[in-house]
């Protein structure tokens, strides 16, 4: 993996667990609209739009750069729709960059099957 691929999925990670995160308080806000006079949607809504916004560019850089298959693709965008999918999203980014880095580090010293 390149740096340029490698920096492209560590901003998607990056995002991905904020955006999580506004979206679960974007829905608490949401209700409590709905069941009393607190009414932080207006803001939660802005914070969690520009943040999933980032997360969409992100995720569009990612798949561009580290050539995702349509299903590998698919996946990291419904999981930024479901409310805490975003966690799952940041595991498993961290996940696919720590196995690159020990792919890279193999190939460097000549590991067979690497």
């Amino acid at each position: 993996m390149d740096l340029k691929t490698a920096t492209a999925i560590r901003r998607l990670r990056l995002v991905s667990a904020p955006e999580a995160i506004s979206f679960l308080i974007l829905l608490v806000c949401s209700v409590l609209k709905r069941t009393t006079d607190f009414n932080a949607v207006p803001v939660m809504g802005a914070v969690h739009g520009l943040l999933f916004v980032l997360y969409v560019i992100f995720w569009a850089d990612a798949w561009n750069r580290a050539k995702w298959s349509l299903k590998t693709a698919a996946l990291y965008f419904v999981l930024s729709v479901l409310p805490g999918g975003g966690f799952v999203a940041e595991r498993r980014l961290r996940r696919e960059a720590e196995d690159a880095v020990i792919a890279s580090r193999a190939r460097k010293e000549g590991v067979v099957g690497a």
